[in-house]
């Protein structure tokens, strides 16, 4: 059994026909031109984004973690404050 989204992400050549008419139609021969070259430059605007983005990330991943920040002994850490405070609470 075929589902209905798979025939969807199908388009032959008869719909693609019918989208090229409609788009001549609308727009007219003079705007398709136009049209096609800013749908090409967004889409590898789109494209380069896209890859800046991958190669971030791979470095990112590829990167060792930085240290953990030191703690200088004259700053308690939260857990002491809260075990004190439990101190004078049983007292």
């Amino acid at each position: 059994m075929m589902y209905a989204s798979t025939n969807l992400a199908m388009i032959g050549a008869p719909e693609a026909m019918v989208i090229i008419a409609v788009v001549l139609v609308l727009f007219g021969a003079k705007k398709v031109p136009e049209l096609a070259k800013g749908f090409g430059q967004g889409l590898r605007e789109f494209k380069k984004a896209t890859r800046e983005i991958n190669d971030d990330i791979r470095q990112a991943l590829e990167e060792e973690p930085p240290p953990p920040p030191r703690r200088s002994d004259d700053q308690p850490h939260w857990t002491d404050k809260t075990v004190d405070k439990a101190a004078e609470v049983k007292e």
